[in-house]
């Protein structure tokens, strides 16, 4: 646990530059946590994590999308997590290849159950963001606007892991409602 877990660059984007006042704006906003965390999520480490009954892992997180520049306007708050839980299995359709593989990883997003087979899919599964956040052209008005969006993350001391968080806003980018 000698390196840090940093939140990469905050990117933005939306699915189209201009739209009508009737319109969903469709935003992504995109992050990874990187550093201690996502390094010490691995196979030994959960392994020996679920040997000692440490078997579940909570990641909170938030997304705030904002308009304007001095005030800023809330547009949307998503206030969520994502679980990470490993067991143990001789289920044959869950073999590995390269070596005998006993305890694996559920991550759950959205309540959604997602398993992988390589160490590097299941840290990408846990610890990469790509979130589709809608709004409501209405709600900005005619007019140019410039939207950023601020993002959190937390989680609880493991075994394999001390207690942290990030934050992270991203650049502006520029959308235009007719």
């Amino acid at each position: 646990m000698g390196s840090i877990t940093t939140l990469s660059e905050v990117i933005l984007t939306s699915d189209k530059p201009e739209y009508s006042i009737s319109d969903d704006i469709v935003i992504s906003a995109s992050f990874q946590i990187k550093g201690d965390l996502r390094d010490s999520l691995n196979e030994k480490n959960w392994t020996e994590a679920y040997n000692k009954f440490d078997n579940l892992f909570k990641l909170k997180y938030g997304i705030k999308l904002v308009s304007g520049g001095f005030r800023k306007k809330e547009l949307k708050n998503i206030d969520t997590y994502r679980k990470a839980s490993f067991f143990w299995t001789r289920n044959p359709k869950l073999v590995n290849p390269m070596k005998e593989k006993r305890v694996w990883v559920q991550v759950a997003k959205n309540f959604e159950p997602f398993i992988k087979l390589t160490e590097e899919e299941i840290k990408s599964e846990l610890l990469d963001f790509n979130e589709k956040i809608s709004i409501k052209a209405s709600e900005l008005g005619s007019g140019k606007h410039k939207i950023s969006a601020e993002v959190w993350t937390s989680w609880q001391k493991h075994l394999w892991t001390d207690s942290g968080d990030g934050k992270a806003t991203s650049k502006e980018i520029e959308i235009i409602v007719n």
